[in-house]
């Protein structure tokens, strides 16, 4: 099962980070992981009201003293904990976003945690930084919900998959979301939800026409078909969701999937509606989801789709991208 090495936790000097700090040093003691704590400073907090550029001797010396604030402030929060984890510090100047996503690619992060924005003039929960980091940032990323319970009691892993062939071109990522799904329900003893929303092609179509006499015959016979095919779509959704279960067993190993027993979910319907949806029916307190899937089939969670899936929680989320995928930040932009 996939393990963490290195963990980014992104502090949010505005707001109160005791609880998200705490959850982030459990985790990276439990998985014996090196934890580095970051703050990002704005760019014009350090050169705001003095009408000069940066770089300069005061723009400098104002700089080095704000950094030596935040700094304090991080050693303050994780005082409490350096007797149990050795935790690294850092300051840095610049917009949140691309300079946590400069830090993963410096230091080679596998996971970045940060409190989610949760801007109180949008009805969701994250915002325009948290975005960015969904987009662009190229490892896991988990965004928790401010000041939310020290333990999840449902955790909701979503995936997607070609029914024609389930074990295709999704798989490594398929499989990363049910390790960290895995990993995240067994720290937690949380009960752990698998879901796969599908849809069946021009159905809505098929099923909408009606008629009488000869014209209502073969509207029925159509509807028969087209439920017929409904059917047999159902039933291949399902098995793929059967033979990607059957794959998590080995992935995991089978003591630890027993122990977990996970639920499957094959909800009918598009995924941008089902997804939320089933997370509010179950009470998830975590998503882990991919935001890159597949193109050109229908119901996949990709780009706007998963955005309007994210736009619609008011739980936690873990996004996780596809191996390979190149952020188009560069380090020394």
């Amino acid at each position: 099962m996939k393990r963490f090495k290195k963990v980014l936790y992104v502090n949010d000097s505005t707001d109160d980070q005791d609880w998200a700090i705490a959850r982030a040093v459990a985790l990276a003691e439990n998985k014996q992981a090196d934890l580095t704590v970051v703050d990002v400073i704005p760019i014009e907090v350090v050169t705001a009201g003095i009408g000069l550029p940066p770089g300069g001797p005061i723009s400098n010396d104002l700089k080095a003293a704000v950094v030596a604030d935040h700094y304090e402030r991080l050693e303050a929060l994780v005082r409490p904990y350096q007797q149990r984890l050795s935790i690294r510090l850092d300051v840095l100047v610049g917009n949140t976003p691309l300079e946590v996503i400069r830090a993963v690619l410096n230091n080679a992060y596998d996971l970045v945690i940060k409190s989610a924005e949760n801007p109180n003039w949008l009805e969701r929960l994250f915002g325009k930084n948290d975005m960015h980091l969904l987009r662009q940032c190229p490892c896991p990323v988990w965004l928790m919900k401010p000041r939310e319970k020290s333990n999840y009691n449902n955790i909701l892993a979503a995936v997607d998959f070609d029914p024609l062939n389930p074990l295709g071109s999704d798989r490594d990522l398929n499989r990363e979301i049910l390790e960290l799904a895995s990993l995240l329900a067994l720290s937690n003893f949380a009960s752990l939800h698998l879901a796969h929303a599908w849809e069946a092609i021009a159905e809505t179509t098929l099923l909408s026409r009606s008629g009488t006499s000869l014209e209502g015959v073969a509207a029925y016979a159509e509807k028969e078909r087209a439920r017929h095919g409904i059917e047999k779509t159902r039933t291949l959704h399902r098995k793929g969701l059967n033979i990607l279960g059957d794959e998590m067993r080995k992935w995991i190993g089978v003591d630890t999937y027993d122990y977990l027993s996970p639920s499957f979910h094959l909800p009918k319907g598009p995924a941008k509606k089902m997804i939320p949806r089933l997370a509010a029916e179950l009470r998830a307190d975590l998503v882990v989801m991919g935001t890159i899937a597949r193109t050109g089939i229908s119901g996949l969670v990709i780009g706007n789709t998963a955005e309007a899936i994210l736009d619609q929680l008011s739980c936690s989320v873990l996004a996780i991208k596809p191996p390979g995928f190149k952020t188009p930040v560069k380090v020394d932009s």
